[in-house]
């Protein structure tokens, strides 16, 4: 008697959408129910690892390179793969969601390296996730071009040469796509996004000369390394493609995972292309696991944590030294101002910081770094070109100077600056207003001229958290509480309803917007991801 088939993949409560078929095809479905079949109950052990782990951080208030993973990190003899041509030269890379215009842009943008985001630039509706992989397609076959309805204005792509390499985002582990379910259970959100780009667009990307590249968001071990790893090599067997086709790049945003990075890169390292320095998800994954570790690990309002904080320079300086040992890529973070068209002022500002910034990481060993807008394109370019010159990266860097002992990665009170009043107000304005149009379904979003996305309503909601329970006293003498944080919320609603005028508010998710982060702000039971009760109010 023959097997029987396998459950195919079930469309749960979805409207169809245009050319959905060209993304939703049977085999692409069959591949995405096999990867499913094979790891997500790898990826549930791995889930309630985090969990176990967060409860010991919480007993101990403390985190240590790993004892059981000595052997690799003083084995001097292994490296990665070497890089790809299309990966040799990182030196600029923009991020940005994979909506039809941004597609074009990106590409057109004059960075190397474009993050096609379907994580936390991009909210996850069902028509974001399905329409993002038919732009990448689209684009890749060069059937893509996009007119803005409003000013007329017509977008089209480059010459291939160029354009930008692709390097996309899926989700993180924790994340599952309601709409795709086999046998009623969820198909986790990092196996779809890479099941169906990698189906679709692996071959046709080896044709073109480059390769389905990824970054790996929100990695809290070599563990879960070690299981896209698996991933990879499956998928490649299964298209039939050669094994180290695959390139990733991993995000060290949590603070485990920075104690991992050179496990991280061990258990990739065929299919392993760098390491990325993040900022709001790194501190956001601070005060999540610190959270009960007392006044120590209390962070000051959020736009005072800059980079050349000492325990976010130790962060900075293992990874790039991390890196050049292993012969890696260290991409640094993210340059998130959005250019004023109105105030030249603010823009020669920003403009400045933004070149500092560049500066210091060029100078620091990064073989590139991130922009969220074209226009800081040519300044982080100047930079990298300033140091490379016509070296494609400077991984002959090794960085042989640079000693981090385990505490230094936490040491938070090294930072001589407190939480404000001010800082409270910015987290629930920015908190509210990320939070609504992400509730629309949109991931990206310009908030006083910074392109915010996920990571900062994380870092908000995180520090309004932080500063209650650590009954914070603020410069002008009133205490974190409660009913202070409800009272903020209140006032930046009115003040969002007076500036928006009624009509427009009320077509908006204001209401829900604020109660949302409230709920994740207020409730004892901190929330491990906002993004999850979030989901749940997303349509």
């Amino acid at each position: 008697m023959s097997a029987p088939a396998p459950s195919p993949l079930a469309i749960v409560d979805a409207e169809p959408l245009p050319r959905q078929d060209e993304v939703l095809t049977d085999a692409a479905l069959a591949f995405v129910a096999e990867l499913h079949r094979r790891f997500t109950p790898r990826r549930d052990e791995l889930l309630a690892r985090r969990t176990e782990r967060r409860a010991e951080i919480a007993r101990t208030s403390t985190l240590d390179f790993l004892p059981e993973t000595q052997a690799i990190r003083v084995d001097d003899t292994w490296k990665v793969a070497p890089a790809p041509a299309a990966l040799d030269d990182r030196r600029v890379e923009i991020t940005g969601p994979t909506d039809r215009k941004m597609t074009i842009n990106a590409l057109n943008s004059g960075a190397r390296v474009w993050l096609a985001d379907f994580e936390d630039a991009s909210a996850p509706t069902w028509e974001n996730v399905v329409t993002g992989q038919l732009n990448l397609i689209d684009a890749y076959t060069r059937n893509i071009d996009f007119t803005d309805p409003r000013s007329g204005k017509a977008y089209a792509l480059k010459p291939a040469e160029e354009l930008a390499t692709v390097v996309t985002r899926p989700r993180g582990w924790h994340l599952d796509e309601r709409h795709l379910q086999l046998d009623g259970t969820p198909v986790p959100g990092a196996l779809v996004d890479f099941g169906l780009y990698f189906f679709h667009n692996a071959q046709r990307l080896i044709d073109l000369g480059k390769g389905p590249y990824f970054y790996l968001p929100k990695t809290e071990s070599h563990l879960e390394a070690r299981l896209w790893n698996d991933v990879f090599v499956f998928a490649q067997d299964y298209v039939g493609i050669p094994q180290g086709t695959v390139r990733a790049t991993v995000l060290i945003e949590t603070i485990t995972a920075a104690y991992e990075m050179e496990e991280i890169l061990y258990e990739l390292r065929d299919h392993a292309s760098g390491l990325n320095a993040g900022r709001w998800d790194y501190l956001f994954s601070i005060v999540k696991n610190f959270r009960d570790g007392g006044s120590k690990f209390v962070l000051p309002d959020r736009n005072l944590v800059t980079m050349t904080a000492p325990f976010m320079r130790a962060y900075t300086e293992l990874l790039v030294r991390t890196c050049h040992k292993r012969g890696a890529h260290a991409i640094g973070g993210m340059a998130a101002f959005i250019p004023s068209r109105r105030d030249p002022e603010v823009n020669k500002v920003a403009f400045e910081k933004v070149k500092a910034d560049k500066d210091r990481e060029a100078n620091d060993g990064f073989d590139g770094s991130w922009v969220a807008h074209p226009d800081l394109v040519p300044i982080a370019m100047a930079s990298f070109d300033a140091v490379l010159g016509d070296k494609p990266n400077q991984k002959d860097r090794l960085r042989d100077d640079v000693s981090v002992a385990a505490g230094d990665l936490i040491a938070v009170d090294t930072l001589d600056a407190k939480p404000s009043y001010d800082g409270l107000r910015n987290a629930v304005a920015v908190g509210i207003r990320y939070i609504e149009a992400w509730l629309r379904g949109m991931g990206a979003v310009a908030i006083f001229n910074l392109m915010e996305d996920a990571a900062t309503a994380e870092i908000s909601r995180s520090q309004i958290w932080q500063w209650i329970n650590a009954d914070v006293v603020f410069e002008n003498g009133e205490h974190a509480t409660a009913d202070l944080a409800r009272t903020v919320a209140a006032e930046e609603l009115a003040t969002i309803r007076a500036e928006a005028g009624e009509e427009a508010f009320a077509a908006g998710k204001w209401q829900q917007a604020h109660d949302l982060l409230l709920q994740v702000s207020l409730d004892q039971d901190y929330a491990d991801f906002l993004t999850l009760p979030a989901y749940e109010q997303l349509r």
